[in-house]
């Protein structure tokens, strides 16, 4: 029989502390996206999950988006503006409940980690078999005649030595950032804009923080549920959407009302609200 909707969001769950617990080990560092991307790739949506909501964002994705509440909760999970991370508890938790049964009953009932449940550790790599050292060939005597040529033969001219290749972290280093970055959406009137879905405005132009990298703007919004998109250069030639995905499905923030500022860093091309 197969899993029910809420069975299969629930594993997700435990499959975003799991990929996050093989970024520790491997020390590959992803983004948000790329975690519930992942999460979904291991534990497909079925259709209904797969149906398409008014932002274009799947329903399952949606889903499990809200649901990682539930690992925060926990103290399995921490959002911050530099990404997802596990905690040291959420480490011990894909231990002590391995099972996904376990996971999911672990997580609804609020039962803690047992204190003594040791941190996980990485896959041991196999080491390659070493090759039994080959025997030495008899020496035999050289010729006369190879002697006097090896004496002869004018020494080999040192070839120049290359030029070191640039270090890959000097691309990060120089990232290119756009002239201009706007948050494009459904509220732009509020800030003053003519129109909404407009980025050429000056009034939704984000701020650069050159010290951070990132591009913020504040602003003071009703409440309400809103939806927008990050615009690069002033027009809609190259736009980021939810996850960072480029011409993905709107930003959705559902508001309780006063100040928000939104920040987008260009390096992994997603935003975040506080």
């Amino acid at each position: 029989m197969a899993k029910s909707t809420v069975e299969k969001s629930s594993v997700r769950l435990k499959t975003v502390l799991d990929v996050l617990a093989e970024g520790t080990w491997s020390e590959q560092s992803l983004n948000a996206g790329e975690i519930l991307a992942e999460a979904i790739v291991r534990v497909p949506l079925d259709p209904r999950e797969s149906e398409l909501l008014s932002g274009g964002i799947p329903r399952g994705h949606k889903n499990l988006t809200t649901e990682t509440a539930k690992l925060v909760k926990a103290g399995w999970l921490v959002k911050g503006r530099s990404g997802w991370t596990i905690t040291d508890d959420g480490l011990r938790a894909t231990v002590a409940f391995a099972k996904p049964d376990e996971f999911v009953t672990a997580l609804t009932e609020g039962t803690p980690v047992p204190a003594d449940t040791p941190l996980p550790t990485a896959p041991v790599k196999k080491a390659a078999a070493r090759k039994p050292a080959a025997k030495k060939a008899p020496a035999v005597e050289k010729a006369p005649v190879a002697k006097a040529a090896a004496a002869k033969a004018p020494a080999a001219k040192a070839a120049p030595k290359k030029a070191a290749a640039p270090k890959a972290t000097a691309a990060v280093e120089k990232l290119e950032q756009p002239s201009a970055v706007a948050i494009a959406g459904d509220f732009n009137t509020i800030l003053g804009a003519p129109e909404d879905w407009a980025p050429q405005y000056d009034e939704v132009q984000m701020k650069f923080n050159s010290r951070r990298k990132v591009w913020t703007l504040t602003a003071t919004l009703p409440a309400g549920f809103y939806t927008y998109k990050i615009a690069l250069n002033r027009s809609w030639d190259e736009n980021y959407g939810a996850f960072g995905a480029r011409d993905g499905a709107n930003h959705e923030l559902n508001h309780d009302g006063g100040k928000v500022t939104f920040t987008y860093d260009h390096a992994t091309r997603d935003i975040v609200t506080a």
